[in-house]
């Protein structure tokens, strides 16, 4: 259910359970947390993206209803994207939704497909964000576009969120590949020392 591609120093992550919309479970979580730290020391660029349509839906439910929508695990993976040296890229190939926008949203850069939407309902849902999800995500947008999806619910559309500065590129899915290329090839080109002391003098 999750993929890991290595190409030399650019590493593909990819969550692969599409009938299910890639909705996460704790063994799920478990394995991406397992990649990060092998990415720590051996990647100078890491993707995330996901197969078909959607790139995730957030917790699986029936793990949710058993206690996954309030574990540990969310927060211990957004931290450990964060603090990758390497320069970590969010291909979004469709909607990003509930606690699947931690490691989203603590990666350097996000490109998303036109259709994808954005909406986090823990309002609806009754449980709290994981505690770094609302400080990125108002480091990025702002504290009332912050607001908007965390307390009022809302759904934003891939043009919307680009003019917010929740993601950085429109880009197809079809073409976020080449796009990746891209933008991954002076870091790839770098040392890996390099590539960590820019991101050390961006990121506080």
């Amino acid at each position: 259910m999750i993929e890991l591609t290595r190409d030399g120093d650019l590493w593909a992550v990819t969550l692969n359970r599409p009938e299910k919309a890639n909705s996460l479970t704790s063994e799920m979580l478990s394995r991406l947390i397992e990649i990060a730290d092998e990415a720590a020391v051996g990647a100078k660029v890491l993707v995330l993206t996901g197969a078909g349509k959607v790139f995730s839906a957030g917790a699986d439910l029936d793990e949710a209803r058993a206690g996954l929508a309030t574990s540990h695990l969310w927060e211990e993976l957004s931290g450990k994207f964060a603090e990758l040296p390497c320069l970590t890229i969010a291909a979004l190939n469709g909607t990003l939704a509930g606690g699947a926008f931690g490691m989203a949203l603590a990666c350097d850069i996000r490109i998303s497909d036109p259709s994808a939407k954005f909406f986090y309902p823990v309002m609806k849902l009754g449980f709290l964000p994981q505690p770094s999800d609302p400080r990125r995500m108002r480091e990025l947008i702002g504290p009332a576009r912050a607001k908007m999806i965390l307390m009022g619910g809302q759904k934003i559309l891939a043009d919307e969120a680009l003019a917010w500065g929740l993601v950085d590129r429109i880009v197809d899915a079809s073409e976020q590949k080449a796009a990746v290329e891209v933008l991954a090839g002076d870091a790839l080109a770098a040392d890996l020392a390099h590539i960590a002391g820019i991101k050390a003098l961006i990121t506080p």
